[in-house]
């Protein structure tokens, strides 16, 4: 069997879209409870008889960050607090942090979307799961541990950090799958390699789950030889939940994104109209099956689009390209716009480096520069003129690919901050802006 549901997953799309419309008015309705979307449908005359098909979702506004920040903690509720058995919330940096609130329902709903998208990669209830994503409020940790109980993996709970107890489990325990990070999943192989330990060899592992931040398909390749394992990408966001909204099947050609789950909308981030099937936009979400806190067009700020092609695993919901990076981390220099998944790209398809990299922009005079710090690989030569030459070559596929010049310095290996766990700090910007 390769389908957790197969009768979900290979729906046909007007049944599909059917099953969508229904939940979307049922969503309408409860989301009407709610005090903040109580006013939004009364001034926009919004009701579920009004919405009488999935292109209608188009007359309602879209939702922020900053509406779910507005009512901190509890205005987004639409169900009394009372029957809600769980927060997740975001770190909250800068002001508010975003609270999301869940139904025993929900959580249901939740370990079922993950189970689905575990047992979609060939994970089975023989394997040992270990979860090297924080617990607590962060959505990753608890998302993937009752996803993989649904499915009945042995459980892991590792949490995040300390390398080398990770390892110790992994050879401990015969764990054969991961969910990690992607920057430390590259992390988690150099300390193996330190140590001694050849994961493709010393170890059972065979799939990992990767997600969280944004890597490259060369980063993706790289995991898969240091780890001897088949890497797949993911995409959550607690919003929506928590990691499960998005899963690439065993072809490797996209994230299947779960449509009885959520309604999927590309829109231009400037103009926020809907662009062509195949073109790169904004990611908007609706949930459609959520009781506690249903969230309508919800705009996730994550840039990608909807490919057009049927997938061969049989597999009917829509699935998105490899995200392209966020509406809101986008770097603009010198009049050029960059994402930093754009040089990932660049310098992982060189062997000579490691995996760890720093992008710093700092003004200079009255002129914006880049500075690109990466480290070696420990198998590399301290030939002066050797090095010389390779940081020419990456330089000019740098400047070939972001059409300006970046400073670039090549570091020896454990010069930058190594992250346990955490997301990897990739940018800084100390530019002051006025």
């Amino acid at each position: 069997m390769m389908y957790w549901q197969k009768d979900i997953e290979t729906l046909n799309r007007e049944d599909l879209e059917k099953i969508q419309l229904e939940r979307l008015k049922k969503t309408i309705e409860l989301a009407g409870h709610s005090s903040f979307y109580q006013k939004v449908f009364e001034e926009n005359g919004i009701t579920p008889n009004s919405i009488l098909s999935l292109e209608d979702l188009q007359k309602i506004p879209f939702t922020t960050k900053d509406d779910l920040r507005n009512n901190y903690p509890f205005g987004m509720a639409a169900i009394p607090i009372k029957d809600c058995v769980r927060i997740h919330s975001s770190s909250g940096t800068t002001g508010n942090p975003t609270v999301v609130l869940h139904s025993s329902k929900d959580l249901e709903q939740w370990a079922n979307q993950v189970a689905r998208c575990m047992y979609m990669v060939g994970i089975r209830d023989t394997d040992v799961f270990q979860n090297t994503s924080g617990y607590g409020m962060f959505t990753g940790g608890l998302g993937f541990q009752y996803g993989a109980e649904k499915l009945g993996t042995l459980t892991v709970p590792a949490a995040a950090g300390n390398t080398k107890r990770q390892i110790k489990f992994i050879q401990d325990f015969g764990t054969t799958c991961l969910h990690i990070i992607p920057s430390y999943a590259t992390r988690l192989a150099e300390v193996m390699y330190e140590i001694g330990i050849d994961p493709r060899k010393d170890t059972k592992l065979h799939t990992v789950c990767i997600g969280a931040e944004p890597h490259s398909e060369e980063q993706r390749r790289r995991i898969e030889q240091l780890l001897g394992v088949k890497a797949y990408n993911c995409f959550g966001m607690s919003e929506m939940n928590g990691p499960g909204v998005a899963f690439e099947c065993t072809e490797q050609n996209g994230l299947h994104i779960w449509e009885d789950y959520v309604i999927v909308e590309i829109v231009d981030p400037v103009t926020l109209k809907p662009v062509p099937e195949g073109e790169v936009g904004e990611l908007v979400l609706t949930t459609i099956n959520r009781e506690a806190m249903p969230l309508i067009r919800y705009r996730t700020r994550d840039l990608t689009c909807i490919l057009p092609d049927k997938c061969p695993c049989g597999r009917t919901h829509k699935r998105l390209a490899r995200f392209k990076g966020r509406s809101d981390d986008m770097i603009i220099l010198k009049g050029v716009n960059i994402f930093p998944i754009q040089i990932e790209k660049i310098l992982m398809q060189f062997k000579e480096l490691g995996s760890n990299y720093l992008i710093t922009i700092e003004t200079f005079g009255n002129n914006d520069e880049m500075l690109i710090e990466v480290e070696l690989s420990d198998l590399f030569t301290d030939d002066y003129s050797v090095l010389q030459s390779l940081a020419k070559d990456i330089t000019r596929q740098l400047k070939d690919e972001l059409l300006l010049t970046p400073h670039l310095k090549l570091v020896a290996k454990g010069s930058l901050p190594s992250q346990e766990g955490g997301k990897a700090i990739r940018v800084k910007d100390l530019r002051k802006f006025v």
